[in-house]
């Protein structure tokens, strides 16, 4: 499995991605999650030219999972991290976040942060077996505060929900 860059061509093949990850939602009662539509084309494609978007390759060199991320409160912020299920717990999610950490520790940046879902085992408890550690919600940062508004607006409080921090160690120079 080789992390690389995604590239523009790809973009279609992370929303299948998505949609087939997102189908595991359904067995739990979160029905509107798995029907939920992945970012469209454009997004993606913003995330692309920022060089926020990843992919994890198979030995085909085609996607079987991705990660994107924005920049939020000094932080970078997983926005989503999906496997597909055909290659799901074989440790893709992680290698992907560990890339990410890596990146970021590299450029100086704190901590990754991101939301989920507190009580869906693959969300909440898998993050914290990556390091990540929950936040206060009373003393989130704006940005932080801001992306669980939008959240809420979009109906994601109908289920728990939290935010996560993993703190980084400065990558040695």
């Amino acid at each position: 499995m080789r992390i690389r860059a995604v590239r523009t061509a790809e973009l279609p093949l992370l929303q299948d991605i998505e949609r087939a990850a997102g189908r595991c939602f359904r067995d739990i009662g979160m029905a509107e999650i798995a029907d939920d539509e992945p970012l469209p084309l454009d997004e993606l494609a913003r995330y692309a030219r920022a060089g926020l978007a990843w992919v994890a390759a198979d030995d085909g060199d085609a996607p079987v999972a991705y990660l994107i991320a924005d920049r939020v409160d000094g932080n970078l912020h997983v926005e989503q991290v999906s496997v597909h299920p055909d290659s799901a717990r074989r440790g893709i999610g992680r290698r992907l976040l560990d890339h990410l950490a890596h990146r970021a520790a590299a450029e100086g940046v704190p901590a990754l942060t991101l939301t989920t879902f507190t009580d869906v085992p693959w969300n909440a408890p898998y993050y914290a077996r990556c390091g990540f550690e929950p936040l206060d919600a009373d003393t989130l940062p704006p940005g932080l505060r801001e992306i669980r508004a939008r959240e809420a607006h979009h109906g994601l409080d109908r289920w728990p929900r939290q935010c996560m921090r993993r703190p980084l160690a400065a990558a040695a120079g």
